[in-house]
């Protein structure tokens, strides 16, 4: 079984939220975190947490803490690469990310990348799902399955200025995975911006 390291990226700054950390906040009960985790722990064999800041906030959950290796808050990228350099020091081949504010996502998430990135042979595979409302597929660039082999090329990325995940994925000949909402269901990608999105989430049972 290929070993793969899987980061929640906590890194933002929760402006629109009123600012603090969104993934502890309480949803049906329990930290959103706690979602989260319940979610990506079965699919990966080993899971830090990207955060910037005192890591002892987060310290109930018995996870590693690792921040951003480049200074100056330079987004979900950065995260990344903390969780690349991390891979490739555990000798770890893949990192696979989700957001920390997003409690519903796929169970199947890591099995469905890593199908698009073996027949492909993408280096970089990102979740997309079907916007009904806008009639297209959408991409969320913060759930991918990552070679930690892009480590250098990624810091080289950021250095340049490189800020938009998806900018430096199509430039390396990224690739979608696909995940269908049936009728009448939620986006598994729904994450919680707002006080408003919150209360949403909290009227809704997703196992």
């Amino acid at each position: 079984m290929t070993e793969v390291l899987g980061v929640v990226l906590a890194g933002g700054l929760a402006t629109r939220m009123g600012g603090g950390d969104k993934s502890l906040l309480s949803l049906q009960g329990r930290p959103i975190l706690s979602h989260v985790l319940e979610r990506l722990e079965p699919q990966v064999t080993q899971v830090v947490l990207n955060a910037n800041g005192p890591p002892a906030r987060f310290e109930g959950f018995g996870l590693p803490v690792i921040g951003d290796e480049l200074t100056g808050h330079l987004g979900p990228l950065a995260g990344v690469h903390a969780a690349m350099q991390c891979a490739r020091a555990r000798d770890i081949p893949y990192v696979l990310s989700v957001a920390a504010d997003t409690p519903f996502f796929p169970r199947d998430l890591l099995s469905q990348c890593m199908n698009v990135a073996e027949s492909s042979q993408a280096p970089v595979v990102l979740a997309s799902s079907f916007d009904a409302t806008r009639e297209r597929w959408m991409r969320h660039p913060t759930f991918g399955l990552w070679s930690a082999s892009l480590c250098d090329s990624l810091e080289t990325a950021l250095r340049t200025g490189i800020r938009k995940i998806v900018q430096w994925t199509d430039s390396i000949g990224g690739n979608d995975a696909r995940f269908d909402v049936p009728s009448g269901e939620i986006d598994p990608f729904f994450n919680v911006n707002t006080p408003e999105d919150l209360a949403t989430a909290n009227q809704w049972d997703r196992r």
